[in-house]
C-alpha cells in the first residue's frame, strides 16, 4: 500500500507494526519541519502535526509531500472545519484530545482514521462505538500500564494508544500491557531541542524511544 493514503484499518494495522508515532506540539512553526525530518531521520514512520503549531497545514502539507513513506496526521482536531482542512492538507489521520461525534463522524466520511483522547473506559467504548478506529488515552493515567492492562481485560476489542506520559523508560511497559502503540510527544520533542535547534539530538532521541518499544525491548520491560 502507499503509507502515505491508508483507509483507517490498514492506517490501524500500519501504525501496529510501527509501534511508535511522532507528535510534535511546539509555538515555534518556522522550525517545526525541521524538528520533525530529525524524527524521521532517527525512525518514525508516523508524524503527528498538532493544530496548534502556526502554519500547522503547511507543514503537514509539505512534509506528506517530501516524505509519502511517512503517514503524517494532525493534532488537536476539534471541529469537522478543522478536519476537512487537515484531510485537504494531506493528514491521513486525526487526533483529538477529547471525544466529538461530529470529527469522529467526519474522518469517517473522509475515510481517514480517527483517535479520539479519553481518559475512562466509558469514553473508550463510547469513541469506538461511535466508528473510532483507535482511541488515545489522555492524560496519562495515574496507574500507568497497569491501568492500561485492567481496561483491556473486559474491552480486548479496544486499539489503545497512550501518550501523554509515555517516555523511554516505561514504553515497553505500556506495550507488554497491551497498548496498540505509543504516541510520542515531550520525550521525543524536548522544547530546548527545537529551540535552539538540536536536530541531531532530537534524531538520536527518536533512535532511543523506538529500540525501546522493539519486540526485544518490550520483553526487557
Amino acid at each position: 500500500m502507499q503509507h502515505s493514503q491508508p483507509d483507517p484499518q490498514e492506517f490501524a494495522d500500519f501504525l501496529a507494526a510501527a509501534r511508535a508515532s511522532a507528535i510534535l506540539r511546539t509555538p515555534h512553526g518556522d522550525l517545526a519541519q525541521d524538528a520533525m525530518k530529525a524524527a524521521i531521520r532517527g525512525g518514525f514512520r508516523i508524524c503527528e502535526f498538532t493544530l496548534t503549531i502556526p502554519d500547522a497545514l503547511d507543514h503537514i502539507r509539505a512534509i506528506s509531500e517530501q516524505f509519502p513513506e511517512v503517514v503524517v496526521g494532525a493534532g488537536t482536531v476539534l471541529s469537522p472545519e478543522d478536519a476537512h482542512k487537515a484531510v485537504e492538507a494531506g493528514a491521513r489521520f486525526l487526533v483529538s484530545p477529547v471525544v466529538d461525534r461530529e470529527v469522529i463522524e467526519t474522518a469517517t466520511a473522509l475515510d481517514v482514521a480517527s483517535i479520539p483522547g479519553c481518559a475512562t473506559p466509558t469514553e473508550m467504548l463510547a469513541a469506538h462505538e461511535m466508528g473510532a478506529p483507535l482511541v488515545k488515552l489522555f492524560p496519562a493515567p495515574a496507574g500507568g500500564a497497569a491501568w492500561l492492562k485492567a481496561v483491556l481485560g473486559p474491552l480486548p476489542f479496544l486499539k489503545i494508544v497512550p501518550t501523554g506520559g509515555v517516555d523511554l523508560h516505561n514504553a515497553a511497559d505500556f506495550l507488554a500491557a497491551g497498548a496498540h502503540a505509543i504516541g510520542f510527544v515531550a520525550p521525543l520533542f524536548v522544547a530546548e531541542d527545537v529551540e535552539l535547534r538540536r536536530w541531531d539530538c532530537i534524531e538520536e532521541r527518536a533512535r532511543q524511544l523506538l529500540a525501546a518499544c522493539t519486540p526485544a525491548g518490550v520483553a526487557k520491560g
